[in-house]
């Protein structure tokens, strides 16, 4: 029994191929969509490529250009389709390419909804890029005169001011890096010479923060160095004097920041393939409606049309008996081209009578 199973006349017939041809332009506003955001969310991961340890994170956002640019080509195609099946004699060209092309719009649509899952689904790698990354960014942030690294400082201030957030996980991490410059440091000092003594890798490590972790909000001027001596400060404790910094980590920041636009993303590209879906049913309704007009001289009688010829239980074992006679096929195939070999190998022997 054929699945989804619907009669048509010729005025359904028309009304089909008609809303199909506008659904597929609408389908070609969706994959410029899908296109554009693909393109933004790269955009903004390339803006903070210098704090993101891996290139993993842009699969999603090339995923996204990919499809994009394949919905907009397949509905296109679609549309031109439609429109034509208007025309008995403009169809008949189109007639052998139709199941390829719906076996072609069922393998996209399901790359569509893989790539839509993957958008809910990349925030644990994306977790680990970022956690590396701005571990490394923060360790070059006081290489201020090295080539290649002395733009690392203002994307770190930049990217904590943004964000208000401070360190990696929290403003504590500055605690355990060197971020001031030797080139700043007086090694004259008594004080420096034992903070680098006191270090195993001699590295200048102080309790403070650099300035962009400072929260504008905090009634009293900024306290970014001994932050927690509270001796050194008036009236000051550092474990209840929240406003002074900003207690979220950067790592934190960026993963809501980039997790949330691509959930965001996904919900979208999810209704695109629930879209494409109904176009790809609906356009195998009007290729088997067509295909089984009776009387082909007279457009007007009655037809039918359905998604699937035989019930989904029935197809899928037609499947895979073809998929096992494919595999036979080959085997017998294998097994004929080593027999070829091994008697195209053998000599005859030759006697020689002297």
């Amino acid at each position: 029994m054929a699945l989804l199973k619907v009669k048509f006349n010729q005025k359904k017939r028309v009304k089909l191929a008609q809303g199909l041809w506008l659904m597929n332009w609408f389908s070609v506003f969706a994959g410029i969509l899908v296109f554009s955001m693909g393109l933004f969310l790269k955009i903004e991961l390339r803006k903070r490529s210098e704090v993101m340890d891996n290139s993993e994170s842009h699969f999603v956002p090339n995923s996204l250009i990919l499809m994009g640019i394949l919905s907009c080509a397949f509905n296109g195609f679609a549309g031109k389709i439609c429109y034509d099946s208007l025309d008995p004699a403009k169809f008949a060209k189109w007639k052998p390419l139709l199941k390829p092309y719906l076996a072609l719009c069922f393998v996209f649509n399901i790359l569509i909804f893989f790539v839509a899952l993957i958008c809910f689904l990349m925030r644990g790698s994306l977790d680990s890029t970022l956690a590396h990354g701005l571990k490394n960014g923060m360790k070059f942030y006081r290489d201020t005169d090295t080539p290649g690294r002395c733009f690392m400082k203002k994307t770190i201030d930049m990217l904590q001011i943004e964000f208000k957030c401070c360190g990696n996980n929290g403003y504590k991490d500055w605690f355990e890096i060197q971020w001031i410059s030797n080139r700043y440091l007086d090694f004259s000092s008594k004080e420096v010479k034992d903070r680098i003594k006191s270090n195993v890798d001699g590295r200048y490590l102080v309790d403070g923060v650099p300035f962009s972790c400072c929260n504008p909000s905090s009634p009293r001027p900024c306290i970014q160095y001994q932050v927690t001596n509270n001796s050194a400060h008036y009236s000051y404790d550092y474990q209840t004097e929240e406003l002074n910094l900003w207690q979220r980590g950067c790592r934190e920041a960026l993963l809501n920041y980039y997790s949330g636009m691509m959930s965001s993303m996904g919900a979208v590209t999810l209704l695109v393939w629930l879209f494409e879906m109904s176009v790809m049913v609906g356009l195998r309704l009007l290729h088997t409606s067509l295909e089984s007009i009776a009387n082909p001289e007279d457009p007007e009688c009655e037809s039918e049309g359905w998604v699937l010829e035989n019930s989904l239980k029935d197809t899928f074992k037609s499947a895979l008996e073809n998929l096992k006679k494919l595999g036979k096929f080959n085997q017998v195939n294998a097994g004929a081209e080593g027999a070829e070999g091994e008697e195209g190998g053998k000599t005859p022997a030759i006697t020689t009578v002297s």
